[in-house]
């Protein structure tokens, strides 16, 4: 059985959080968490939030072992782009993108629901 989590309009570019999440991907639940508590990174803080809640729903909503979760697919969409402005020299103006994402973790057990 597969659940996941979501995470939509993460504060965090979607290319930095890929980098991360590569890191992880097609682990165990057990090692993915160590890994991403050893990565200094605000997405790996966010990333950790989202594959703690995936493998709560998968324990709580469908009574899986939390020592058998495999992290069966996960990706990051990009999310909405908020424009910012700023100045710029001789009078200009620039425009900053504040770039979000969608973090989404799905976590297995390897048996049919």
């Amino acid at each position: 059985m597969e659940t996941y989590a979501i995470h939509k309009n993460a504060m965090v570019a979607p290319r930095k959080c890929r980098m991360t999440m590569d890191l992880i991907r097609g682990k165990k639940c057990a090692d993915a968490v160590a890994i991403l508590n050893n990565t200094n990174t605000k997405s790996s803080r966010l990333i950790l939030d989202v594959l703690k809640s995936a493998m709560a729903n998968a324990t709580n909503n469908f009574g899986a072992k939390a020592e058998d979760l495999v992290i069966s697919e996960c990706f990051v969409n990009p999310g909405i782009v908020l424009k910012r402005v700023k100045p710029a020299s001789r009078s200009r103006v620039d425009r900053r993108d504040k770039r979000t994402s969608h973090i989404t973790v799905k976590v297995s057990d390897g048996k049919e629901a």
